[in-house]
């Protein structure tokens, strides 16, 4: 590892102990660990993409459909100012009545890694299917090939596509929620940033799913959870590293890449945001949530107890993963008032 790849070297006071994890999330944790080489340095990402590569199989539009709930639909849309078209996957309701309401996706994998087909089967496109939602889901560029702001631009800009193309896709421009984990909850936040302060399409809510959004990467969780969770500080340090280069850590880092970094959180859309007791977002998610309240604004946070990160994705049939899948579907219940 390079000097410009190592930790924080300026550690503050010491902490306690980190929190137990949850007994049926520590046995799938200590399964998954060996699956995926870890994500310890730049040069490792590559590694680390063509272990998904052979590891994980590819989702197909057969997967999207989930059985003829939807009608699948890849569109190449007008990128930001002078950058290449945004891949989009739209997936709209079979027998639901236009116009319907949307999610508008942003896949996670640490600012380094994913599609915009990650997860979709197995997570989201459910909850769209019992709420009767269509699904866009962005294809925005990687770091560190392609680092800040090309990231958050090819969200938005996806999101302005859709939002001026609602008619035509049969969404409610209204009522449009925007909902990504991990890398893709910070973009997200981002995102809601970025519509609040342009003028953009006005978002229903924020679904933040163990967002991503400190740069600093000197919490507290982050520095408990060092070497435990499965997104730990060194892959955290990688992941912005990736996207921002020497900005990292440093004064002048855009909210819009860290909406930790955000001075005023007022004026957003309503937020949920859940996170694990047990995960190096811990701290910073919480944060979030408590700015948000002293700013005047709505959040609903969840920290699950012994929760890693991305618990859920990885032991879907534990019980304290099908408590936090409820919880988020009775939100989005809640705020489409269905």
């Amino acid at each position: 590892m390079t000097a410009a790849q190592e930790p924080d070297a300026q550690e503050p006071a010491p902490i306690g102990p980190p929190p137990p994890f949850d007994p049926e999330l520590s046995a799938a944790l200590g399964m998954i660990r060996g699956q995926f080489p870890r994500l310890s340095t730049l040069e490792s990402i590559a590694e680390v993409r063509q272990a998904r590569i052979d590891t994980l199989p590819p989702v197909t539009d057969d997967d999207l459909r989930l059985d003829g709930a939807f009608e699948v639909e890849e569109r190449a849309v007008p990128g930001p100012p002078g950058a290449p078209d945004v891949p989009l996957l739209i997936c709209r309701p079979v027998g639901a009545e236009a116009p319907y309401p949307a999610i508008y996706h942003i896949h996670g994998g640490g600012m380094v890694l994913g599609d915009n087909r990650t997860d979709l089967p197995e997570t989201l496109l459910p909850w769209a299917k019992e709420l009767g939602t269509a699904v866009v889901s962005v294809d925005y560029r990687l770091a560190p090939e392609h680092p800040h702001p090309a990231p958050v631009e090819d969200c938005y800009a996806g999101l302005v596509w859709t939002h001026e193309h609602a008619a035509e896709l049969g969404v409610d421009p209204e009522r449009i929620i925007v909902a990504g984990t991990s890398a893709g909850g910070g973009l997200s936040a981002g995102v809601a940033l970025m519509a609040r302060d342009r003028g953009g399409p006005p978002l229903l809510a924020q679904m933040l799913l163990c967002p991503m959004l400190d740069d600093r990467n000197d919490s507290p969780s982050a520095r408990q959870m060092d070497g435990l969770d499965f997104w730990d500080r060194t892959a955290n340090h990688v992941g912005w590293t990736a996207l921002l280069g020497d900005a990292r850590g440093g004064p002048d880092v855009s909210p819009y890449a860290a909406p930790a970094r955000a001075a005023d959180l007022s004026g957003l859309p309503p937020a949920f945001i859940d996170v694990g007791s047990a995960e190096t977002f811990r701290d910073e998610d919480v944060a979030y949530a408590v700015r948000i309240w002293q700013a005047g604004g709505q959040a609903e946070l969840h920290v699950w107890p012994g929760g890693f990160h991305g618990f859920d994705g990885f032991a879907p049939h534990a019980p304290i993963s099908r408590e936090a899948r409820e919880a988020r579907l009775r939100w989005l219940r809640r705020v489409l008032n269905t």
